[in-house]
């Protein structure tokens, strides 16, 4: 499975699930497919490969929840990206409008050593430009 697709996955159904105030509670496929914009039968094929790797797991009411790997992954690469918006934001200055698309991109090419020495950077922020927690 491609990395950065897997990563897309994970922080789009954690983002979604964070919006509901509980991380637990699961979410279905046609949310998902809506929110990355990618038809239902392209997701049906990607949750089988996140749930044949232990990151996902359905209920028989058809929702989507992050197992504890699954949580652990998403949990990181949603950092990453704040962080990386805040970067954007605070240093860099960029248009707010393309904040997202910009962190979207890079936060499949910086390292974590690179990750590290930015939060070091932005050391006092706490959340991202859309106020959510950088955690």
């Amino acid at each position: 499975m491609i990395k950065q697709t897997k990563e897309d996955y994970l922080r789009a159904i954690y983002h979604l699930q964070e919006d509901k105030k509980d991380v637990k509670e699961g979410i279905n496929s046609i949310k998902l497919s809506k929110y990355l914009e990618i038809s239902k039968p392209t997701i049906s094929e990607m949750l089988r490969k996140l749930m044949k790797e232990r990151l996902i797991h359905t209920t028989h009411y058809g929702k989507i929840k992050l197992t504890k790997k699954g949580l652990y992954e998403s949990r990181a690469i949603t950092k990453k990206h704040r962080i990386i918006e805040a970067f954007l934001d605070k240093t860099l200055k960029i248009n707010h409008k393309t904040i997202h698309e910009e962190a979207h991109r890079l936060e499949h090419a910086f390292s974590n050593d690179s990750i590290n020495s930015i939060s070091k950077l932005i050391k006092d922020t706490k959340s991202c430009p859309h106020g959510k927690p950088i955690a």
